[in-house]
């Protein structure tokens, strides 16, 4: 995915314009550490907060119906610059930078250091030690917890949940495969903004699966097409010759990203389909180029791929 960002904010130092997709500057307030990059009459230390909700909608508004520009999950955490009066909270993601607007309800005050992610697809979070209980909520893959004890099966966090011990695992763990855990969200819907198995975007698929490996990877497509070579590897030469492939190979498209993950197959979430699927490679590159444009950039990076 790469939304249309509002116009970029100019930079007060000379510095090229400031992305306002990753930069916490509105006309009337910014964020405290832009004081003397942009120009606003009020400046805001911020507020560090977490994410209580399984998956919390960061939009573009303050508005329910405004567009989803992505998604913060369970236990990350975001810096508060401003609650407007209808329960609106404004901030900056910390995981990605992302800036948005976000149900203050959503939110509340960090709790004891997160210790463990959520490592299937989703998870049932119960009130007690029975499978038989009401869920109070179902967690997406990589929702973050603190755990304080084990209770026969289960995990039992600070606030109580109680999680399938085998679903979860320390949050420092580390995947080995990006393609493997992409591969996991097969058939899944194509969600704009998405980035849970409730449903993922393009670059939130390449974005989750590159996290799970210890990969910080940016949000959007276009964020990723101009990584650094650090983060998701060099561009590397191509001209149409799918045999010069690799697996993990990431392909850019103007608004769109796919993962190579073998010689013939190209995995992506493609609205196209409106779910994430296997697409044999040589028709997905035809199908693309006759409604978009070739290929604009290959990204390889292999150290998340053995």
């Amino acid at each position: 995915m790469t939304p249309t960002p509002p116009e970029a904010a100019p930079d007060q130092t000379g510095a090229a314009p400031l992305d306002p997709r990753l930069t916490p500057a509105r006309p009337d307030l910014a964020a405290a550490c832009l004081r003397g990059r942009v120009a606003a009459p009020r400046f805001a230390d911020g507020t560090a907060q977490r994410v209580v909700w399984p998956r919390a909608p960061l939009r573009r508004e303050p508005d329910p119906h405004g567009s989803l520009v992505t998604e913060a999950l369970f236990g990350e955490t975001m810096t508060v610059y401003d609650l407007d009066a209808e329960g609106w909270a404004w901030g900056q993601l910390d995981a990605d930078g992302y800036v948005g607007w976000m149900p203050a309800e959503a939110l509340a005050a960090p709790g004891p250091a997160v210790t463990h992610k959520v490592a299937a697809l989703s998870t049932p979070a119960f009130p007690g030690p029975s499978i038989k209980l009401p869920p109070e909520a179902l967690l997406p893959f990589g929702a973050r917890l603190s755990v304080v004890r084990t209770h026969e099966r289960f995990l039992v966090t600070e606030g109580g949940l109680h999680v399938f011990a085998g679903h979860l695992v320390p949050v420092a763990a580390r995947e080995e495969d990006f393609v493997a855990v992409a591969t996991r969200f097969l058939g899944l819907p194509y969600l704009w903004g998405g980035r849970s198995s409730a449903g993922l975007d393009c670059s939130g698929l390449v974005q989750v699966a590159l996290n799970a490996c210890g990969v910080a990877c940016p949000r959007d497509s276009d964020m990723q097409e101009r990584a650094p070579d650090s983060l998701l590897g060099p561009a590397v030469p191509f001209a149409g010759d799918i045999a010069a492939l690799r697996r993990g190979d990431l392909l850019f498209w103007p608004g769109h990203v796919g993962i190579v993950e073998d010689s013939g197959t190209l995995l992506h979430a493609t609205a196209a389909f409106m779910a994430v699927v296997r697409e044999p490679l040589a028709a997905a590159l035809a199908r693309i180029e006759a409604a978009s444009a070739p290929v604009r950039t290959v990204r390889r990076p292999a150290a998340a791929v053995p």
